[in-house]
């Protein structure tokens, strides 16, 4: 029994899903469908990818990931390199069936990957690219669901489209990232790691500033109730990145982090480190 997850941005509210796993499992009735989320924003590659990065390692080897987010192909014979084709890639014993349109870039980064190959024939029946998930990416993932050697109905490639994620920048004694997810409880998940945190300035005080020092922390928690309900705090996630959010945020008590403050994807977050000994701790003193 084969293990299949579903990343898309198709939402709850229609029959797409449901078509998806009902076409899944015609083909292959003994198939497991796991469902990461359907409420990627739309055609936000970069969720899909944060969303995926962070769970793929907790499912087996030879788990196939089918990836419905802006997965329709392009096709662009005058410039074929800004051509999106169906793909597969084989990364870390799993395989990931989406479009190249940047995710595969923004999940593996510079890491080696086992394979890629290509779904060339998308051409042939134009009809298919109505709901290319469906039509295109699940039929690819029952095949391998059923043993089918990848290279017996894809051709083999070099690599993937690269796509540039957004990145903390060091300015000084200063670390600028951003918001880079917002989930479900309205916890605002940046592009700053504990890695990058710590090379500025780790065991150095510091202010964490979002909305143009309107808002700021001063402190890493380990945990949310290390904070009374209805108060911000900021921590490292499971996944590493800084977090920032409001212990058991509910609309009776101000509501999450985004609603409460006002921030959303791609606003930015800044931490300033003030080194000991420096000019601005020495006029603290007096």
């Amino acid at each position: 029994m084969g293990i299949v997850t579903l990343t898309t941005d198709m939402g709850l509210s229609d029959y797409y899903v449901a078509s998806l796993k009902g076409s899944v499992l015609s083909v292959v009735p003994s198939a497991q469908i796991v469902d990461i989320s359907h409420v990627v924003r739309p055609f936000k590659v970069t969720e899909a990818a944060y969303l995926l990065k962070n769970c793929m390692l907790d499912f087996p080897e030879g788990t196939i990931h089918i990836i419905g987010v802006d997965a329709e192909p392009l096709i662009n014979f005058s410039q074929p390199e800004e051509s999106v084709y169906p793909t597969i890639v084989k990364y870390k014993g799993q395989y990931f069936v989406g479009a190249d349109n940047g995710f595969f870039s923004l999940l593996i980064g510079n890491d080696k990957f086992e394979g890629i190959w290509r779904l060339d024939d998308v051409l042939s029946r134009p009809e298919l690219m109505n709901f290319p998930t469906k039509n295109i990416l699940v039929p690819a993932a029952c095949k391998l669901l059923q043993g089918v050697a990848v290279d017996q109905f894809c051709s083999a490639v070099e690599n993937f489209r690269k796509a540039i994620p957004l990145s903390p920048v060091i300015d000084g004694n200063t670390l600028k990232g951003s918001v880079s997810y917002i989930d479900h409880y309205g916890n605002l998940i940046t592009n700053i790691t504990k890695t990058d945190f710590e090379r500025v300035g780790k065991q150095i005080p510091f202010v964490i500033y979002f909305r143009q020092k309107e808002y700021y922390i001063d402190k890493i928690s380990l945990g949310y109730n290390e904070v009374p309900p209805g108060e911000k705090v900021a921590l490292f996630n499971d996944a590493g990145f800084l977090e920032i959010a409001i212990n058991k945020g509910t609309p009776e008590n101000g509501g999450g982090a985004d609603s409460l403050f006002g921030l959303r994807v791609g606003d930015i977050i800044r931490i300033e480190f003030t080194p000991r000994g420096s000019r601005e701790t020495l006029s603290s003193l007096f």
